[in-house]
């Protein structure tokens, strides 16, 4: 079916194609809402407006209205304004989101398919956070530690719903950011990209180190450590380089097999070489400080929803989003699971983190060696994924966004540069970074990847469905998101106070290092 414009469809044959009318309804039917905004339009009273002006607010309100929000699928009743469903819906959030209609522009970002969206999603959320998810098991045992992770994984699942309907109530939230204009405000909005773009960095900075790790393991850490960081990172930075993630897509598929195939040989590994005299626990008990550590890590392995709108935006069907997060969390739970399991039943308590380390020397260097293109794509990816927020606060909208201009490519390298040398630096000059990344997770990705879902899903209910009215309606969804806003707080909460604690205990013990060292010890 052949692509109409919104006013076409709703106006239909009534208007002159050349009438003044005509041109009025095509720059006005559909122009989106502000973000803090978002109500449907006001009625017009007072002034005489023409019947087929009316017709056309009454259809696009029958349109909201028809559309059913409560449910996953996003895509309207069928039999509304007798157009195919999915090729309206399309229609009505394509001339709404943030790229707009891309026909006639030499840069298309609305080109990804769900599957190449769940490889996306895959590549930035299992990577090395989930080399430290043995080490929890040896902190609470192993029922406790795979029930957090199965538990984790199926919470995550539920806020990644919660985001993608959000995100397709309200096509013109490209990031968090815009998502906190909507429920608090510019405040809003400059905390959540601040602490997108901070957490973006600072989780390249880990990806950075991740590769120091893998390239001081293949090379015997015979270099200083701080030029294994610069190797990595400049192949880290060149990954980043795409303006649209279409591009970085297709080299998240060898990033995806590489990590699937290092975790394979890091179970194979410690199958055929066992701890010998190793220990192991059905269930630990541990102090809270203990014991959070050990929920922290599984929490973090799967804090990748902050891209979630970013990713659905550069999407041809936006509406298929759900179908690549039930493949990212199915498959992220499972591999998450099973990859805790074994390394921790042969190793024993003594497991390290990263769980690499505790494999015999050959192996380890084959599972780091073999890991590394994850490590790279995953940095870029976080690192991209800041510099796209700023791009699009400086030119959404403009020419520079769509076309090859001086100044929007500049400014593009300019910002992607920035946020790796930022990452960088912290990686090698903080001794304290890898502490620095908890507070950061803890702050940021608690409620990214939690606790903003339950706000979110309140929001538009108590906005869209009559108020408290509404949430006493659907008391199960309010009260189960009620429960994941208070998650999310109360990570943030015990996650900072752990890492915190965990910070003074390594000063108080010596483990912290020295700025710019070429040891891990400083």
């Amino acid at each position: 079916m052949a692509k109409r414009s919104s006013s076409t469809a709703l106006a239909g044959p009534l208007i002159d194609q050349t009438s003044p009318l005509r041109t009025f309804l095509s720059r006005t039917a559909w122009i989106p809402a502000r973000l803090d905004v978002l109500r449907r339009p006001a009625p017009l009273v007072g002034c005489h407006v023409p019947h087929a002006v009316r017709r056309t607010v009454k259809m696009k309100e029958k349109y909201e209205h028809d559309v059913d929000h409560s449910s996953p699928s996003p895509e309207p009743r069928a039999g509304v304004y007798g157009a195919d469903p999915v090729t309206q819906y399309s229609d009505a959030y394509h001339d709404a989101d943030v790229f707009g209609d891309e026909e006639g522009h030499q840069i298309h970002y609305k080109t990804l398919s769900w599957q190449l969206v769940a490889v996306l999603m895959i590549a930035e959320i299992v990577s090395n956070g989930m080399l430290s998810l043995p080490s929890s098991l040896a902190v609470v045992g192993i029922v406790p530690g795979l029930v957090i992770i199965v538990f984790l994984g199926i919470f995550g699942l539920f806020t990644a719903w919660i985001l993608i309907k959000f995100k397709l109530r309200h096509p013109d939230v490209h990031n968090m950011g815009d998502a906190g204009m909507i429920l608090a405000g510019p405040f809003g909005r400059e905390l959540l990209s601040l602490g997108t773009i901070i957490f973006a960095i600072f989780a390249t900075g880990g990806q950075l180190l991740a590769g120091q790790i893998a390239l001081g393991s293949l090379s015997g850490n015979k270099l200083c450590l701080m030029l294994y960081t610069g190797i990595f990172a400049i192949p880290t930075l060149l990954f980043a380089m795409p303006r649209t993630l279409d591009r970085l897509s297709w080299l998240s598929i060898p990033s995806v097999i590489s990590i699937i195939v290092a975790g394979i040989v890091g179970m194979i590994s410690a199958g055929l070489y066992p701890t010998v005299g190793r220990t192991t626990n059905v269930v630990v008990s541990s102090s809270f400080v203990t014991a959070f550590i050990s929920l922290t890590n599984p929490v973090f392995s799967y804090a990748g929803h902050f891209m979630f709108f970013i990713l659905i935006s550069e999407m041809r069907r936006p509406q298929d989003a759900m179908k690549a997060a039930w493949t990212l969390q199915v498959f992220a739970t499972t591999f998450y699971a099973v990859f805790a399991f074994v390394l921790y039943w042969y190793i024993g308590d003594g497991v390290a983190s990263p769980a690499f380390s505790s494999l015999p020397i050959k192996w380890q260097k084959a599972a780091y060696g073999i890991a590394i293109p994850n490590f790279l794509i995953a940095g870029s990816l976080y690192s991209h994924t800041a510099a796209k927020l700023l791009f699009l606060r400086f030119f959404r909208h403009s020419r520079h966004l769509h076309s090859h201009t001086l100044l929007g490519w500049s400014t593009w390298f300019l910002l992607v540069f920035i946020m790796n040398a930022a990452a960088f630096v912290l990686a090698i000059g903080v001794p304290i970074f890898n502490y620095l990344i908890g507070i950061a997770a803890s702050l940021f990705a608690s409620w990214y990847t939690y606790g903003l879902a339950g706000a979110f899903w309140l929001h538009d209910a108590y906005h869209d469905g009559g108020g408290v009215r509404a949430w006493k309606k659907q008391w199960v969804m309010a009260t189960l998101n009620m429960l994941t806003l208070l998650a999310g707080a109360f990570i943030m909460v015990a996650g900072t106070y752990v890492t915190i604690k965990s910070i003074v205990d390594a000063y108080r013990t010596g483990l912290v290092g020295k700025p710019f060292s070429c040891s891990a010890g400083g």
